[in-house]
């Protein structure tokens, strides 16, 4: 019997624009919001591994402060808890929108399988390993890293 491949889940970088609308759709039903839905099945169960940077983390702070969010606090804490935090390896210059570079240079210096925004158009795809996808689009599958292929020894009778 051959030991079981666990699947891995999808590693990704969410934009702070999905997390403000994800949070304001928890007023509502989270399934009539993408951004709620896809924070809310994250909460729940492993749905991805959500890459951070303490950049990222106080700018998700300061913008949920910002537009006064109550739960501000708990909010960055349970990311911080539950996500992966990651140092910058990469640098990506000239973006569309520079206050967009910390995640870019956060998807690419994890090795990233997606970014979910809300501003595609501030994403690069051409620059980007990782796919840049909307909250409702399917989570991409894991990429695998490629194997050097074996060659196979071919016996040939006379």
């Amino acid at each position: 019997m051959s030991p079981k491949r666990w699947k891995q889940p999808p590693r990704g970088v969410v934009d702070t624009s999905v997390l403000v609308a994800g949070v304001s759709g928890f007023r509502d039903e989270p399934s009539d919001n993408p951004s709620a839905a896809l924070i809310a099945a994250w909460t729940e169960a492993p749905t991805f591994v959500w890459f951070l940077t303490e950049e990222i983390l106080s700018e998700y702070a300061e913008v949920l402060e910002r537009l006064r969010v109550r739960s501000a606090r708990t909010i960055v804490a349970l990311i911080r808890e539950q996500g992966q935090l990651v140092r910058i390896l990469k640098k990506i210059p000239n973006l569309p929108d520079r206050d967009d570079a910390p995640f870019c240079e956060c998807a690419e210096s994890a090795d990233a399988d997606f970014i979910v925004t809300l501003n595609p158009s501030d994403f690069p795809q051409s620059r980007l390993k990782a796919k840049v996808i909307s909250p409702g689009d399917p989570l991409p599958l894991r990429r695998r890293k490629a194997r050097p292929r074996r060659s196979r020894l071919v016996i040939r009778k006379k």
